[in-house]
């Protein structure tokens, strides 16, 4: 009789692992498996769970049981509780038995850890950029010529070894059907390994506050299969132009992450190219201007001097005002280079020099092309850049008003 609330304990603990050990396994803790890795992690997971839930049920029935069993009843609140000498027995076992555990499950995620992080045979990589907010993906192609894409293309069953790399901030690289997750930081290059083995369609994601526009910065990664890789990168243009666009100077040669295409008709040659085509074309106007002045015909020069001065001399109360929105609330010079707002954003296009010709590629007026591009961004995407980066939702966040100063400002700086 002196063993039966040690033997309801007992028999209470196992009904109770009875139960919790396959809730555990059955609840579904993560996405689909489409990787070996995954499975990897997900194998580590259901061993972490089969230790854990005993040890959980084990604490909460003694002390359940306690409670309830050895609880103070009406009439005892003055009376002392039996005298109890420490077992050394058992203090040695609830020392050395978790010690135990704790180190085979360091040893055992130690070995899964090292088995998806070790080189494969037959890797294939593939550079991912990162900056705000897109990934750019960049891999070999056939006959020695680099393929860039805004979008992840892999091969079942191929395995995979990523270089990240940052041009801005910290990003990261998460697919959650591949259980594996690492940051990419500005100025060095990490490495990630993923071996995919079920078809399909995955996203991915960055998973750390980048920015503004952190929650837009997805893509998505396709499994397919081999032949299917190989027809799609012979489809693929050879060094186009960067999805996310021109990078920085200095951001690395052509082929590695975030470098600009080794064609001098791409990315920073063509970003130089628009820089000095921009003077030159608000040169023109101011060229009349000069060549009045210095011409025969006085007047003429007086009126257009005058003009150039008035133009140049006070930018209008609504340009000035959707000059602070432009560089303040909205956030626009963190995606686009504008010299009148002294920003030097590379995610989008330079306004400075882009938008006149997009407008016409359009087939729209200046300012209405404009006002389209904030409120509509992907009526129309400018050559070399992706869709569904820009933020869609300026119409419900900025005011008419704003949006017409906005324009007005960006008009005014482009001409």
């Amino acid at each position: 009789m002196r063993n039966r609330p040690f033997v309801q304990m007992i028999v209470i603990g196992v009904i109770a692992l009875a139960i919790g050990i396959p809730v555990a396994l059955i609840i579904p803790w993560f996405p689909a498996n489409g990787s070996r890795q995954a499975n990897n992690v997900r194998t580590l997971y259901d061993v972490l769970l089969i230790a854990s839930v005993p040890v959980f049920v084990l604490v909460e029935t003694v002390v359940l049981f306690s409670v309830w069993k050895f609880r103070m009843r009406p009439g005892e609140e003055q009376k002392d509780g039996p005298p109890i000498h420490g077992n050394t027995r058992l203090e040695v076992i609830w020392t050395a038995v978790p010690a135990i555990l704790i180190v085979s499950l360091v040893s055992y995620a130690y070995t899964v850890l090292r088995s998806n992080e070790a080189t494969k045979k037959n890797e294939m990589t593939v550079n991912v950029t990162e900056r705000q907010f897109a990934f750019e993906f960049s891999y070999p192609g056939p006959g020695g010529k680099t393929v860039v894409s805004p979008q992840l293309y892999m091969a079942q069953g191929q395995p995979v070894q990523f270089h990240l790399r940052s041009l801005d901030v910290i990003h990261s690289f998460f697919v959650p059907e591949f259980s594996e997750k690492l940051d990419a930081v500005p100025g060095i290059t990490t490495t990630l390994r993923v071996t995919p083995t079920q078809l399909g369609t995955y996203p991915v994601e960055c998973t750390e506050l980048c920015g503004a526009g952190h929650a837009l910065m997805r893509s998505a990664v396709h499994v397919v299969t081999p032949a299917a890789l190989q027809s799609w990168l012979q489809s693929q243009p050879a060094n186009a132009t960067p999805p996310i666009g021109t990078p920085p100077p200095g951001a690395g040669l052509a082929g590695e992450p975030g470098a600009a295409p080794s064609s001098p008709s791409g990315g920073a040659a063509e970003g130089s190219g628009g820089a000095q085509s921009g003077p030159g074309a608000s040169g023109s106007g101011g060229g009349s201007s000069t060549s009045g002045s210095g011409g025969a015909s006085g007047g003429s020069s007086t009126t257009t001097g005058t003009s150039a001065a008035g133009a140049a001399a006070g930018a209008s109360a609504s340009a000035t005002a959707g000059k602070a929105i432009f560089t303040g609330s909205a956030g626009c010079g963190t995606c686009h280079t504008l010299a009148a707002a002294g920003t030097s954003g590379t995610v989008g296009p330079n306004l400075g020099t882009r938008v006149v010709p997009d407008s016409k590629k359009r087939g729209l007026p200046l300012k209405q092309f404009i006002d389209e591009s904030i409120t509509k961004p992907n009526a129309f995407i400018s050559p070399g850049f992706p869709p569904n980066v820009m933020p869609q939702t300026f119409s419900q966040t900025l005011t008419p008003t704003q949006i017409q100063q906005l324009v007005d400002f960006i008009a005014s700086a482009t001409k």
